[in-house]
């Protein structure tokens, strides 16, 4: 998401941190620029005008022109603007209400709003802890309920029964009485879309909302649709008076616009974002963050967050002793290389890097993608058990063998092994200086980190 935006801006902050003072005309060069990229980002054009007007008021002042480093204070102006644009801060899911609260899912047929509903409830009932029932409304799209009944199968989420011939109205109040008398804390009542607006699709969600008084509307919305997302928004927010919006499929919007013109359009805020087809690719919008991704600042706090969520703690605790104990054999590696699968991959983890442009010039330089690491996957998969452990004994001959049976190179595996062979000394020295002497280094490696001079982790050159 904001791939095209993110490039954009980066060359014109590129030229603004070269300047040791700036003018006015200088402001003005830059702020045209960053105006062309957040249109061609799908942007409206009322919100560019009014960013843009706000950004040059605070650029222009005496404290920019004195700075010692204007061009970074300029950056910093835009940065503050597009947090304030995506909405300040991070709006959270009200439940304060007394049990079971229902959350009602709105939207236009084909945005993602049933598949949204279940990964809220599995997101709902693994971080939050709460018992979550889930209930389709949509008694006109063939399948629907059926389609929901299977999400909730797949992520353990409770989904209520369905009966032939009852209304929407009916349903909901069925669901909320189902889950008063089981205990659940919430209930995801998932509505019936439309291709288009139109005025059953609005009255039917009105009489639904009044039936049971949620908390939430939220409003699911394709981010890839652009502008007409924004205009659909609009619509909701008078009729139905939307609380929230959920962006779906941002992983697949390099523009963007959608989310820069959302909250500004409607003053509803962006509570949540689809990353992903997977049921746990659903994550907090935050602002600042988002901001950060933008600027090529990158969200190291998402990325911590990730990890925390994908990495086994004990298979971590094993790994730690066996770096300790100076071993670090290529099952270690492959398990590395799976957990970097499940946090997104190679794009996924350099979108929440900082310097995110330089990486992605170091990477295509060097070959570095997704395809890589399967490559690299294959690789060990075709080693035997005991090549694995031990690394020494892969011989020209069993070197042949492996890149044949993975339908790589030679020159493949030499270069994972190289890779390999870099990491366990690191890891050695790492043993020998102790957990001090880890902390210390990992601080070194963040600290020098890939976006100042665009290199690459060890072992990943040519």
């Amino acid at each position: 998401m904001f791939e095209t935006l993110t490039t954009r801006l980066g060359a014109v902050f590129d030229k603004l941190r070269g300047r040791g003072a700036l003018t006015e005309a200088d402001v003005d060069a830059a702020l045209r620029e960053v105006r062309v990229a957040l249109l061609e980002a799908d942007v409206a054009l009322p919100i560019v005008k009014d960013f843009v007007a706000h950004v040059r008021t605070k650029a222009v002042g005496q404290d920019v022109i004195k700075s010692v480093t204007p061009g970074q204070l300029v950056i910093k102006i835009v940065y503050d603007e597009l947090v304030a644009m995506l909405g300040a801060e991070t709006a959270t899911l009200n439940f304060n209400a007394e049990p079971p609260v229902p959350i009602l899912m709105v939207g236009l047929q084909g945005s993602g709003k049933t598949t949204t509903t279940a990964k809220l409830g599995a997101r709902l009932e693994k971080q939050d802890k709460k018992k979550v029932l889930m209930a389709s409304l949509d008694v006109y799209r063939p399948a629907a309920q059926e389609q929901l009944r299977i999400l909730g199968e797949q992520t353990g989420v409770a989904v209520l029964p369905v009966i032939e011939g009852q209304q929407p109205v009916d349903i909901a109040k069925r669901a909320m009485n189902a889950a008063k008398l089981r205990g659940m804390d919430v209930v995801l009542l998932d509505t019936a879309g439309r291709l288009s607006i139109d005025e059953a699709m609005m009255r039917e969600a009105a009489a639904v909302r009044d039936a049971v008084r949620p908390t939430e509307v939220l409003l699911v919305a394709d981010s890839l649709t652009g502008q007409d997302a924004v205009n659909t928004a609009k619509i909701f927010k008078e009729r139905l008076g939307i609380t929230g919006i959920v962006l779906t499929r941002v992983d697949g919007d390099a523009r963007g616009g959608a989310a820069l013109s959302m909250r500004q359009a409607t003053g509803a805020p962006i509570k949540l974002i689809g990353t992903g087809e997977k049921m746990d690719a659903l994550e907090p919008f935050h602002p600042d963050r988002i901001a950060g991704r933008i600027l090529g600042m990158g969200d190291v706090v998402s990325l911590v967050e990730k990890a925390k969520d994908v990495i086994d703690q004990e298979e971590a605790a094993k790994l730690e002793a066996k770096v300790m104990a100076g071993g670090f054999d290529m099952n270690d590696l492959l398990s590395q290389l799976r957990q970097m699968r499940k946090m997104g991959g190679m794009e996924g983890l350099m979108a929440m890097m900082p310097g995110v442009g330089q990486m992605k010039a170091a990477m295509a330089a060097n070959r570095v993608d997704d395809k890589m690491i399967s490559r690299q996957e294959a690789i060990i998969l075709s080693m035997t058990a005991e090549e694995r452990r031990k690394v020494a004994i892969l011989n020209a001959r069993r070197r042949q063998r492996i890149a044949a049976g993975s339908g790589t190179t030679v020159a493949d595996v030499n270069k994972l092994l190289k890779q390999h062979r870099t990491m366990a000394d690191m890891f050695k020295k790492v043993g020998k200086l102790g957990k001090k002497g880890m902390a210390r280094m990992l601080g070194q490696m963040g600290g020098g980190g890939l976006g100042g001079g665009g290199s690459l982790p060890p072992g990943f050159g040519r």
